[in-house]
């Protein structure tokens, strides 16, 4: 392994604002303690656990323990482990030999294999299915995996990074997750606050998300004054750090001021209108979220402020209609 490190935290608060890290740190004394943890973990290479509800930036803090480690320029694997297809879950994590199911027609490194020397960030890990947890465990004790159809376990150098929004000691208490495995796990917790406990960290993302979505959408940058920014700070922010990009990000792709959750409707009594046909409205908002997200219809719903499904179903009738 390589001993430099890409960049201390010292520098992180330092970075532009197109860095995804440039925002991590924070002034919340809690996020500091954080940070610091995720130094010293990242140097030492242990296995890390990141809790926190969905939207408090999981994936974001284990691409900082990534980076500020001797592995950053080795491979970053993400896996969300609720999406693994029940029937492949063991090949996708641990790979297999050509011939060893039907349709293996060559060789698959698996995810653990793919990161050789660098750190697999498992999401969602309390999703992983119970009998594919003891394998977990066995890379995280023996450094091995066996893939599907092998004779004998091979080698792999890799740090592990989990996150879940879970209460595994309550999982591991009714059966759903393994006591070993949840322990083997939580060397290090990193515990992610709700943005609700970070009040005094609100007027800073909303400056950041302003400057960094006007210059994606060529626009004015949006300073809100002391009213608009204390409704912000009180409201409770249910997705946390995410929620709060999308609705200033909506606010961009839609050229109008941020709105909070709920006040929609208000808002819309008193908006200036392209036009005021419903149906052309929701076309036109889709078409630009669509636009925005490159074709990501999952994004361009979170967008939206709705299901994917919906999406669907309004895609199917602007194609017949």
């Amino acid at each position: 392994m390589a001993s430099t490190v890409s960049v201390s935290l010292d520098r992180v608060a330092s970075l532009p604002p197109e860095d995804p890290a440039s925002l991590l740190i924070g002034r919340d004394p809690t996020i500091s303690r954080i940070a610091h943890h995720t130094e010293r973990a990242a140097q030492v290479e242990c296995t890390v656990l990141i809790t926190g509800e969905t939207g408090t930036g999981k994936e974001v803090w284990a691409r900082l323990l990534h980076r500020l480690g001797p592995r950053h320029d080795k491979p970053f694997v993400p896996v969300n482990c609720a999406a693994l297809t029940a029937t492949l879950a063991e090949s996708q994590l641990f790979g297999h030999e050509r011939g060893a199911f039907t349709g293996a027609i060559g060789k698959n490194l698996g995810v653990f294999r793919a990161a050789h020397e660098g750190i697999v960030f498992l999401d969602e890990v309390g999703d992983m299915p119970l009998d594919l947890q003891p394998k977990l465990l066995r890379v995280l004790q023996e450094g091995e995996v066996t893939p599907v159809g092998a004779p004998h376990p091979l080698f792999v150098d890799v740090q592990v990074c989990a996150a879940t929004n879970r209460d595994l000691q309550r999982d591991v208490e009714e059966g759903r997750f393994r006591e070993d495995l949840y322990y083997r796990l939580n060397l290090v917790e990193l515990q992610m606050p709700p943005l609700r406990e970070r009040v005094q960290d609100i007027p800073m993302f909303i400056d950041y998300f302003s400057r960094r979505f006007a210059a994606r959408y060529s626009q004015a940058v949006w300073q809100p004054d002391p009213k608009t920014l204390r409704r912000f700070c009180e409201y409770r922010w249910p997705g946390n750090v995410r929620q709060l990009s999308f609705v200033i990000e909506q606010s961009y792709v839609l050229e109008c001021l941020p709105i909070l959750p709920g006040e929609r409707t208000k808002d819309l009594r008193t908006a200036n209108l392209p036009f005021t046909h419903l149906g052309r409205l929701r076309q036109a908002a889709v078409k630009q979220a669509l636009k925005t997200t490159g074709g990501h219809k999952g994004r361009a719903a979170e967008l939206l402020g709705i299901h994917p499904n919906t999406l669907t179903r309004l895609l199917a009738q602007f194609s017949d209609e």
